[in-house]
């Protein structure tokens, strides 16, 4: 264990922003599943609004590091070709 103050008060920060950072990555990856499972069952309006909230997920995680600014366009870019598809069908 630490014995500097300062030393201390980093592992409680970084315990923190750990647990926060966590919280929502699994959010942003449970908003993803969950537009995955609409778009599985044909359901255009739902998904429209599922869509919605996992791009503002993905893009929040990119913005604060948890993915890469990329992984997150490469990511919303995929979904939005789910939806589209059975948009037009």
């Amino acid at each position: 264990m630490a014995n500097i103050k300062s030393a201390i008060k980093r592992v409680k920060t970084n315990n923190k922003r750990r647990a926060q950072n966590a919280a929502q990555k699994s959010a942003m990856r449970t908003a993803v599943k969950n537009f995955e499972a609409i778009v599985e069952l044909n359901e255009t309006e739902k998904a429209q609004a599922s869509f919605a909230l996992a791009s503002k997920k993905l893009d929040k995680a990119a913005s604060k590091g948890l993915i890469h600014k990329n992984a997150a366009a490469r990511q919303k870019s995929r979904l939005a070709i789910k939806l589209n598809t059975i948009a037009n069908a």
